[in-house]
C-alpha cells in the first residue's frame, strides 16, 4: 500500500480484485451446507456442533470482498436455514447478514488467503453470529436463553479448524473454475 495525495493505494491487484466463483458453486455450496446442518445431525448427533452454513457465509464474504454480496449471501443462506429450521423466520437471516456484511468488510481491509488469519476470523464469526442471535432471540422474541461462554468459545474453535478446511477445498473449486 502507499499513500499518495490523502489516499491509500493499493499495492496489488490481489487487494482490489473479487473472487469470482461460477454460479453452480454459489448455488450448491450454500445448498448442501444448509441440508447438511440439517440432515446429518439426525444421523451422527456429534457433528451438530457445525454450522456449516455460517462458515459458507463467512467464506464467500471474505474472499468475494463485497459487501453488497456478503449481504445477499448471508441473507439467502440465512433465511433458507430459517425455513427448514424450528427457528421463526428471519432470526437467522438478520444474524448471517450481519455476519455476511462484517465478513466482506474485513476482506476488502486483510488478506484474507492466509490460513492463521482465516481461522481467527473465522472463531470471531462464530462467536459473533452466537452473541448476535443470543441478544436477538431475547430482545425480538422476549426468550430467556442461555449464553454460555465457555461451550461457545470451544465451539467456536472447533468449527474455525472445521471452517479452514472447507475454505481450502472451496479455494481448489474457485482456481479450478
Amino acid at each position: 500500500m502507499s499513500y499518495s495525495g490523502g489516499h491509500i493505494l493499493l499495492s496489488s491487484q490481489r487487494e482490489s480484485q473479487v473472487s469470482r466463483f461460477p454460479v453452480w458453486v454459489m448455488l450448491v455450496v450454500p445448498l448442501a451446507a444448509i441440508l447438511f446442518q440439517v440432515y446429518v445431525p439426525l444421523f451422527f448427533e456429534f457433528l451438530s456442533f457445525l454450522e456449516m452454513p455460517l462458515l459458507v457465509v463467512v467464506y464467500f464474504a471474505l474472499t468475494r470482498r463485497s459487501q453488497v454480496g456478503g449481504l445477499l449471501v448471508g441473507t439467502l443462506v440465512g433465511l433458507a436455514q430459517d425455513s427448514l429450521s424450528k427457528n421463526p423466520l428471519g432470526m437467522l437471516g438478520i444474524v448471517n447478514t450481519l455476519v455476511g456484511y462484517f465478513a466482506a468488510s474485513v476482506g476488502l481491509r486483510l488478506d484474507v488467503d492466509h490460513p492463521m488469519i482465516r481461522l481467527l476470523l473465522t472463531f470471531f464469526f462464530f462467536l459473533f453470529h452466537q452473541f448476535f442471535y443470543w441478544l436477538m432471540v431475547r430482545a425480538l422474541l422476549g426468550q430467556q436463553l442461555v449464553f454460555e461462554t465457555q461451550r461457545t468459545l470451544v465451539l467456536g474453535l472447533l468449527n474455525a479448524v472445521v471452517g479452514i478446511s472447507l475454505f481450502h477445498f472451496l479455494d481448489k473449486l474457485r482456481k479450478a473454475s
